[in-house]
């Protein structure tokens, strides 16, 4: 009696692991979104040296080859969100959809290898300080002519956030997935 129902709690959780077919839809939409709007980031960078054109009044202040530095790192930065969006999908459904069985099949995106949600958390947050400090350079080029000492909070929790990831230490409690 005790297995039977040991088995019938397995087969609801392993139905349930479909439900995370909507973390993947949607990180997949929104990484399609944010690489148009990485798009368009550039456009404007292209239009502000080209035409003179600035999209933002408060850029005003700089001449066009900044303008478009700041849509560019805007832009660089929409893409690494992007790609974090992406990565994230192909990471829930590597670990909660596709057969374990398969693993060692070769495919499309086997650069993105997720061993486990330690390693997906890993990538995340060492992605999520590139982002800001990308953000941090963004908001230095931009007020260039104004700097105060508030501007320093960025840099160090930033600073702080890598210092929290390395003492996580997730790189190396997946080192033993690394091999195989």
């Amino acid at each position: 009696m005790k297995n039977h129902s040991v088995k019938r709690m397995k087969d609801v959780f392993f139905i349930f692991r479909f439900i995370s077919w909507i973390a993947i839809i949607c990180s997949l939409f929104g990484s399609l979104l944010l690489f148009v709007v990485g798009a368009i980031k550039t456009y404007y960078a292209f239009t502000a040296v080209a035409f003179g054109y600035i999209p933002n009044e408060s850029l005003a202040h700089l001449d066009s080859a900044d303008i478009a530095t700041a849509y560019l790192i805007k832009g660089l930065d929409t893409f690494l969100i992007a790609l974090v969006l992406f990565i994230f999908a192909h990471g829930v459904f590597t670990l909660f959809i596709t057969d374990k069985k398969l693993n060692n099949i070769p495919t499309v995106l086997s650069w993105i290898k997720t061993p486990d949600i330690g390693h997906l958390k890993n990538i995340l947050g060492e992605v999520i300080v590139i982002i800001l400090f990308v953000k941090f350079l963004e908001m230095i080029l931009i007020n260039l002519n104004d700097l105060s000492w508030e501007i320093l909070i960025l840099p160090i929790s930033i600073l702080l956030l890598a210092l929290a990831l390395k003492f996580l230490d997730l790189n190396d409690k997946n080192s033993s997935h690394k091999d195989e």
